[in-house]
Formats: structure tokens, C-alpha cells, sequence
């Protein structure tokens, strides 16, 4: 547990709250709209045909249009996990908790689904391990993770990529990797509300705030 006598908030009149908290609700709202307008940007972007690769599924081949199931949308998680591996990134894993019921999606027409290069029997696992509903493949025997670069000589990359397919053909809208996929992270939304926020040591905190080293904290969540 914290000591959190160590190192507090100011205790300040409820007056002087609310004065302070509409200086950081006013910064808020301007973020809100810069979002708004990077929103935007990123539905003016143009996009970029895709082949239609060939992944192992745990019932057989899938293609890239076959994760669309029917639908003109498609998001995927391009999760970390290597081959060598006997459990996915728990960075990933804790994004995969994230994501909404599956039903959520489709009055927007988009699907969701996995792509890593572990072998398909240890993905299988895996999947049924954390109890996740997505589809989930994998690259292994196809080229897809070195094409697009969620596989590096150093290993492997994780990100998200959201394609749209028009009369058959799959094309790639956006990608993002690293701290872009942090939005679509429940988990980063909740704690960078609280005091403490991530407790991590790059962040901005008061002196004496608790802090550790990046993602020492992440956990696949049945190893708390």
C-alpha cells in the first residue's frame, strides 16, 4: 500500500476548490475541443490499399477480409506476442481489457479483432486464459507484421490499425503505436484522473508524489 501521509494535496476551504478546479476545468475543455479537431483530421486522411492477407485462425485460414465479418469496418489490435512466448504482453493484455462489448460496435458497421505472431495454439490459450470474446489470429506464416512494422528488428511492436474495405479490397485509414493507443486504455483514462495519477517517473507530479519506473504495475490481470 502507499503512505499517502507522505506527500498530499493541500487542504484548502471548498471555495478555493472550486476556484481551482475551474482553472483546470477551463484546460479541459480546450482540450476537448483540440481533440475535436484531431478527430477531424483523422477523418480526412486517405487511405491505402492492403493485401488480403493470409492468417492461421483457430479453426483454420482467415483472411484479412474475413476479420471484417460482413462488415465496412475493421479495427485491429496488433498485439505483442511473440513466438517464443508463452503469454501475451501484459501492456497489450490490459488494452484487450479494455475494449466495450463486441455489440457495441455494430450499429457503426465495424469489427474488432487480433493479429500477433505467436503460434495460433498459443494464442488460443492465451485468449481463453484472459476470458476475451475478439477474434484473434495469427501472423506467424504470413507477412503482415513485417510489411507494416508490428514486427522490428528488435522485436515486436504493438499499435492499433483500422482499415475500410470498399467492393472487396481492404485498406488501411489509420494506424498508431506506443502512447497513441493510450485514448482506447480504460485504465489510463481512470488513473490519470486521480491524485497520483499513473505514478510513473516521467510524469509531471509534485515533489514526493509516488512514483516507479514505467509500467511496473501492469499485470496481467489474474498475476495481482
Amino acid at each position: 500500500m502507499i503512505d499517502t501521509t507522505a506527500a498530499h494535496p493541500d487542504v484548502v476551504s471548498r471555495e478555493e476548490w472550486e476556484a481551482r478546479r475551474s482553472d483546470v476545468l477551463a484546460a479541459e475543455k480546450a482540450q476537448t475541443k483540440a481533440l475535436d479537431r484531431l478527430n477531424a483530421l483523422r477523418r480526412r486522411l486517405p487511405m491505402t490499399p492492403m493485401d488480403n492477407y493470409r492468417f492461421d485462425g483457430a479453426n483454420g485460414p482467415v483472411t484479412l477480409l474475413d476479420l471484417f465479418n460482413g462488415r465496412s469496418q475493421l479495427i485491429v489490435q496488433n498485439f505483442m506476442f511473440d513466438p517464443e512466448w508463452d503469454a501475451g504482453c501484459p501492456s497489450c493484455s490490459n488494452l484487450a481489457d479494455s475494449a466495450p462489448h463486441l455489440s457495441h460496435f455494430g450499429p457503426y458497421d465495424v469489427a474488432i479483432a487480433r493479429i500477433s505472431r505467436a503460434p495460433i495454439d498459443k494464442i488460443t490459450a492465451y485468449n481463453a486464459r484472459m476470458g476475451w470474446d475478439a477474434p484473434w489470429v495469427s501472423s506467424l506464416n504470413s507477412t503482415y507484421n513485417q510489411d507494416w512494422g508490428w514486427t522490428a528488428d528488435d522485436g515486436e511492436v504493438p499499435g492499433v490499425s483500422c482499415y475500410l474495405q470498399l467492393d472487396g479490397q481492404p485498406y488501411l485509414t489509420y494506424s498508431t503505436s506506443g502512447r497513441g493507443v493510450e485514448p482506447l486504455s480504460s485504465q489510463v483514462g481512470y488513473l490519470d484522473s486521480t491524485v497520483y495519477g499513473r505514478q510513473e517517473s516521467w510524469e509531471d507530479s509534485p515533489a514526493g508524489w509516488p512514483q516507479t519506473n514505467p509500467y511496473q504495475k501492469t499485470r496481467r490481470h489474474d498475476e495481482y
